[in-house]
């Protein structure tokens, strides 16, 4: 079994010291193989906010998988956000901007969906789901493969078209060739999970849309701080959000197991009291 932390919008230059300090403690507690953040490290693209992201991934438990988000890029900086748009990311967070991370049982790939052109949409393109199924093509079908990206694809019918990512039909094609398993996203501070089948109509193919809320910042958007732990063990998958609970800390407020079939990944009857093991 392998265990994923799964944070998305940290947003550092809003954040809320108590649920920071508590974030961390969770994490260790939660012992993940990988931690995962989705994106929005800051709030502004300010050197001194990525700083303090850097020394909250510097802390934290495991290695760490980690995309920008459309608040990594500088926003009233002009010049920075259209020929540097994520200069200070690359130098303080990490170069890379397609990350992976592979194992003996799963496979953890990330694509940047930030973009100069738009101050809130995301966007993805060929070139980035060519490599993307490079980097994939060679692993044994036992692998739980994994996207990261920040903005999210949609885990229903009725999402807004206008918070789904630029292209999504034609990435969530490029998954179901690639047999990817599971997306995490942020971007919305809200969490929730479900089927790619639910939007994206390919036949024998359904992916895990997950999505996580706002790990630490006080931009809450009417949802508790919470984030997300994966365990892992194929043909099934747990998803338990853990949501902020002032002085109680991260509390698991949502469990939910999935399990691999035939025509993909599907909620499992839940069954209180079972664990992975």
């Amino acid at each position: 079994m392998k265990t994923i932390v799964h944070l998305s919008d940290l947003h550092f230059g809003t954040v809320d010291d108590a649920v920071r300090i508590g974030l961390e403690a969770a994490v260790r507690q939660a012992t993940p193989d990988l931690v995962v953040v989705s994106g929005d490290l800051t709030q502004r693209a300010k050197v001194r906010e990525f700083l303090q992201a850097r020394r909250f991934l510097d802390a934290l438990p495991a290695p760490t998988l980690v995309v920008p988000g459309n608040h990594d890029v500088p926003l009233y900086d002009v010049f920075r956000r259209f020929l540097r748009p994520l200069t200070r990311y690359r130098r303080i967070i990490t170069d890379d901007l397609e990350p992976f991370y592979a194992d003996t049982e799963i496979a953890v790939a990330g694509l940047n969906t930030a973009r100069s052109a738009t101050f809130k949409n995301g966007r993805i393109n060929e070139g980035q789901l060519a490599r993307m199924a490079e980097r994939f093509a060679a692993l044994s079908p036992e692998t739980t493969r994994i996207v990261v990206v920040h903005h999210p694809f949609g885990h229903a019918a009725t999402m807004d078209e206008r918070d789904i990512v630029g292209r999504a039909a034609l990435a969530v094609d490029a998954f179901s060739r690639s047999r990817i398993d599971i997306v995490l996203a942020g971007h919305l501070h809200s969490a929730h999970a479900g089927a790619s089948s639910e939007r994206y109509d390919i036949d024998g193919y359904a992916a895990l849309l997950i999505q996580a809320g706002t790990a630490t910042s006080t931009r809450r958007r009417g949802e508790a701080n919470s984030f997300n732990v994966l365990r892992i063990a194929r043909p099934h998958v747990e998803l338990d959000c853990r949501t902020w609970k002032g002085n109680e800390g991260f509390v698991s407020t949502a469990r939910e197991r999935f399990e691999f079939a035939a025509g993909g990944w599907t909620k499992a009857p839940h069954l209180d009291g079972v664990r992975l093991q």
